[in-house]
């Protein structure tokens, strides 16, 4: 298992940035085909994206694409010529329901025959951008084992909404909310929306810091700069990892002694609990946190 927390956009016309998205430091990237392109270097940068993920070692990274969405011209372009590129996953923009999945499902499902491929090796990550996708949220996450992952378009949610996006994210709270628990009900991962304002790390911790805490495993960014606060957001805080340790020893204790009852601190502990507390060690496990 591998890191999700951040997924840095790299516009699909911009060579020099993909050539060193290894070196940034980010879990994944997304090579973006959709609104970093003008409509007149469409082509030009669906080819490029193509020769990259052909011939390019991007190293471990996951590589996601994301395509220009089914009512443009340039969908089934994007499908037919980036699939047989195998990346990891393509981005399906503006999801308003479970047929949007299914249909690109089966187009890729086509490609990915016609072209001796595994098929369900590229998987979707769907994009809630409408008020309408929201209300289908659950359904996108589960109607496709191809699903891997949910995630908000906050620009294009409040334009759908008749709302300004602001740094504070009160007009988002509910959506965020709503696509963070349908991926965890589906089992998939999530994504929250990008940070805009590229001089203020300090708002985009603190932001990190609240979608951490409504369950979202990952965040978009738009500059490499941007990477090593949202994984400094992600990294729990050492009073409560070594609060977990101690949950986790003494419940361990407890099931070796055949006792039901566990005490930390002088105070009982439920099994929810116990739960969270192995989950954070897991994750700092997974992010490469050395626990005493």
């Amino acid at each position: 298992m591998k890191p999700s927390r951040s997924m840095l956009y790299i516009p699909g016309d911009s060579p020099g940035m993909i050539q060193h998205s290894p070196i940034f430091g980010a879990d994944s990237i997304l090579l973006d085909l959709e609104d970093a392109v003008a409509l007149t270097e469409k082509d030009a940068a669906r080819r490029m994206v193509a020769t990259f993920l052909r011939r390019f070692d991007f190293k471990d990274l996951f590589v996601t694409v994301r395509i220009n969405g089914a009512d443009t011209e340039f969908f089934e372009k994007d499908l037919e010529e980036i699939i047989p590129c195998a990346p990891a996953a393509v981005r399906l923009p503006k999801c308003n329901g479970p047929q949007d999945v299914l249909e690109a499902d089966d187009r890729i499902t086509e490609i990915e025959l016609k072209n001796g491929m595994r098929t369900g090796a590229v998987k979707i990550h769907a994009m809630i951008e409408t008020a309408l996708g929201l209300e289908m949220a659950y359904a996108i996450a589960s109607v496709s084992p191809r699903v891997t992952a949910l995630t908000i378009g906050g620009q294009d949610f409040t334009a759908d909404m008749g709302v300004q996006k602001t740094k504070e994210g009160r007009e988002l709270f509910y959506a965020r909310c709503r696509v963070s628990a349908a991926a965890h009900a589906a089992g998939v991962d999530s994504y929250d929306t990008v940070w805009a304002d590229l001089q203020d790390n300090e708002g985009l911790f603190r932001e990190t810091k609240e979608i951490v805490g409504l369950g979202f495993t990952g965040k978009a960014c738009i500059h490499p700069s941007q990477v090593a606060v949202i994984h400094k957001a992600f990294v729990p805080g050492e009073k409560e990892l070594r609060k977990a340790c101690r949950v986790v020893e003494a419940a361990e204790k407890a099931k070796r002694e055949g006792r039901g009852v566990v005490s930390v601190d002088g105070k009982m502990v439920d099994a929810p609990v116990v739960a969270r507390s192995k989950h954070l060690l897991d994750l700092a496990e997974l992010y490469g946190i050395k626990v005493g």
